[in-house]
């Protein structure tokens, strides 16, 4: 089930109620992997659209991100820790060196990928990683140069001031995702490590989206900025774990998804200087079916654009702007993990949007592969690219049938 963010006058209906129920008796906390989904290619529909899938490679091991180079080559971050390159749709078996020490643990390890906006000219990408410290360990991006197999001049540019101590460092939910706007300023998302009440805590990167310039200084028009008790780099704050992060490619609004708990994923509008409100509202309830704050909205606190009962498991954010599938074009695409927390549920959902970009449409693709989908991506060649986060991962390219 889908809902839109519109204000309610009762904070549940019967059917969100049995639906949370029903993923509750139904969920299971294991993030085991499904089986490999075969060689493919395979033959799908969705609405009106024939697609087929065919996979590129199945040789990586947990990819979580993904990113197009200049020359048609991509890289794929591995939550292990490995940077890989792939070439004429052939995995590289030579692991690009020269990362930083990566904490790799649970839900620990390299995360997010991008292209400096200048790549062609600087060489250089960024990405986002678990570091370890006396602290503990937390959210931080590096840069360095791409310079074939390697990576030159690694630095930290942000380490987030989002450090969980402790002796289990697999807990709680990092984030990250990071993305660069038209002026070249960059976004990244922190997660709240399962630290609830530091989404709150403008002293804490816990929770937050940042904004910062691509050497890590802050930006003087953040909407923080010598606000006594504020981190300056902050740009919104309450939220949970966003997986997804995009720029509208019309409006140039900022668009992310972010897993609720049970129940309760979102896609947001993210606007500076919001508050959008977690722990203290959600549409969702907790994993015992407890409820969480003060319900699923309050008036000073931002409501999602929408939002999903059962959750799906809200990973990779794309919009789609191609004429190779004209009947998605100007749709938004959602990876998921897992809907209503049972395994083997993964897919990739469509929404779509009347003019005035409210969500209207939404479909479930590649459910038949029962895969968990983590990235998801639109190539120079105006195909959807997406990567399966299992053991026997998989880059997945969705072609048009003619």
């Amino acid at each position: 089930m889908m809902m839109t963010g519109a204000r309610r006058s009762r904070p549940w209906s019967v059917a969100a109620v049995l639906l949370l129920v029903m993923a509750s008796t139904a969920a299971v906390r294991s993030q085991r992997g499904s089986d490999p989904p075969g060689p493919g290619p395979w033959l799908l529909r969705a609405d009106r659209q024939p697609y087929r899938v065919v996979a590129l490679t199945q040789g990586l091991l947990h990819p979580w991100s993904l990113a197009f180079l200049p020359d048609g080559t991509m890289l794929v971050t591995e939550r292990a820790g490995r940077l890989r390159l792939i070439r004429d749709g052939a995995l590289d078996p030579r692991p690009v060196s020269g990362l930083p020490p990566i904490h790799v643990n649970g839900n620990a390890g390299l995360f997010d990928v991008a292209l400096h906006p200048d790549f062609a000219e600087n060489r250089l990408i960024y990405f986002t990683y678990a570091k370890a410290g006396e602290r503990g360990a937390t959210t931080a991006l590096a840069r360095g140069r791409l310079q074939g197999y390697t990576l030159t001049r690694v630095t930290d540019v942000l380490v987030a001031e989002a450090w969980r101590d402790g002796n289990d460092l697999a807990d709680g939910r990092y984030g990250s995702r990071i993305a660069f706007d038209a002026d070249g300023l960059l976004y990244m998302t922190i997660g709240e490590r399962d630290l609830w009440d530091r989404a709150q805590d403008p002293g804490s990167h816990l929770g937050k989206l940042l904004r910062i310039r691509d050497d890590g200084s802050v930006p003087p028009d953040n909407p923080f900025v010598g606000r006594r008790g504020y981190l300056p780099e902050i740009y919104s704050l309450g939220h949970r774990n966003q997986q997804g992060l995009a720029f509208h490619p019309e409006t140039g609004a900022l668009w992310a998804t972010e897993h609720g708990p049970l129940g309760g994923d979102e896609l947001n509008v993210v606007l500076p200087g919001r508050n959008y409100g977690w722990p203290l509202v959600t549409y969702g309830r907790d994993y015992d079916g407890t409820k969480i704050g003060e319900g699923p909205w309050r008036a000073d606190l931002e409501d999602p654009l929408l939002y999903w009962v059962p959750s799906l498991g809200a990973s990779g954010l794309a919009f789609y702007t191609s004429d190779r599938f004209p009947a998605w074009k100007g749709s938004a695409f959602a990876g998921g993990l897992m809907f209503a927390r049972m395994r083997n549920t993964g897919r990739l959902d469509r929404l779509a949007f009347n003019d005035a970009g409210l969500p209207i449409q939404r479909e479930s693709l590649l459910t038949e592969l029962h895969q968990r989908i983590r990235d998801v991506r639109q190539g120079p060649d105006g195909l959807l690219y997406v990567l399966t986060d299992e053991e026997a991962g998989a880059l997945l390219r969705i072609e048009p049938v003619e």
